[in-house]
């Protein structure tokens, strides 16, 4: 391959991660993907292809709808044991986000969401949302009619909509972030009436349990939520143990949402983001299985986390 065609792909690369992450929530995926673009970018009869930008972007979306239909995919996001990976505020992957449409499809909220949501609805969401293509190019995109492009993008905003109902839109990052504060010192202080105050009254948290559980557990109603919060903060010594030492927890954006990034000895151990609407939070997404958190831990160790909220221990 000539180096004009290298660059060329080198040139959209980064728009290429930030739409396979999109649809597949999984940065380790979104490099697989990518790279598989690559590949089929080297055997390709370049001299015929007339857009680039256009074939790479056709090739990446149908490289990521094909493993969202593999089998292995449908089975571990059914099971109930997916929740997608975090990534520092940042990151390139994370792709455009100059509009609130654009910061929204990459939330943790809605990448959950979207697994509602048919392969083609979700592509034609993620195409339209994020990246401002018309109906016109994502029906050349997804070899569909440009109505059936149009009746994707009302369904996923319908589902999308009715499914964020009631959680309080989007919160100022300052505001947002006064709320965790006072958030987590209630949830080491041990008051659990101010944790509970600070929960919306339909709050869901979810976590992937470390990695430790097949499926995803889900928590709902504030008093629920509270102790599971309680529990999840309250440092043990088989929780030490696990994690290799004492834990220090940071405030950070992931995703464009507040969130506390547990970190033992110089590693991210885990991360809690937050939905934050109305001095309230509405949601809580926990991670911490090692293999979700392998770039956010990279991403860390070259960023200056300043002073922890709560000091190692």
């Amino acid at each position: 391959m000539d180096s004009s065609a290298v660059d060329t792909f080198e040139a959209g690369r980064g728009r290429l991660a930030s739409l396979a992450y999109r649809l597949l929530g999984s940065a380790a995926d979104a490099e697989d993907a990518v790279q598989d673009t690559f590949l089929r970018w080297q055997s390709a009869d370049r001299e015929r292809i007339e857009v680039p930008e256009a074939w790479l972007t056709k090739v990446a979306t149908n490289i990521c709808l094909d493993r969202l239909r593999s089998a292995r995919a449908r089975h571990e996001r059914t099971a109930g044991a997916w929740l997608p990976e975090p990534l520092l505020d940042g990151d390139p992957m994370l792709g455009p986000a100059d509009a609130f449409e654009q910061r929204e499809s990459v939330s943790l909220a809605v990448l959950t969401l979207v697994e509602r949501l048919s392969p083609n609805e979700r592509a034609v969401y993620v195409l339209r949302e994020a990246f401002a293509y018309s109906h016109t190019e994502i029906a050349a995109i997804l070899d569909i009619t440009v109505a059936a492009s149009q009746q994707h993008a009302h369904r996923a905003r319908t589902r999308l909509a009715d499914a964020r109902r009631g959680t309080g839109g989007a919160a100022d990052p300052a505001a947002a972030r006064r709320v965790v504060e006072e958030f987590l010192v209630a949830a080491t202080s041990g008051s659990t009436d101010r944790l509970v105050a600070l929960l919306t009254d339909d709050v869901t948290a979810v976590s992937d349990g470390a990695g430790l559980s097949r499926r995803l557990l889900l928590h709902r109603t504030p008093e629920r939520v509270a102790s599971f919060v309680r529990a999840g903060f309250r440092s043990t010594p088989a929780k030490r143990r696990l994690a290799g030492g004492p834990t220090a927890m940071y405030l950070a954006r992931v995703n464009d949402s507040p969130a506390v990034i547990a970190v033992a000895g110089g590693r991210v151990v885990g991360a809690v983001a937050f939905d934050v609407g109305d001095g309230k939070v509405s949601a809580l997404y926990g991670i911490a299985a090692a293999h979700r958190l392998t770039r956010l831990d990279a991403a860390w160790r070259r960023h200056d986390p300043g002073v922890p909220v709560v000091d190692a221990r």
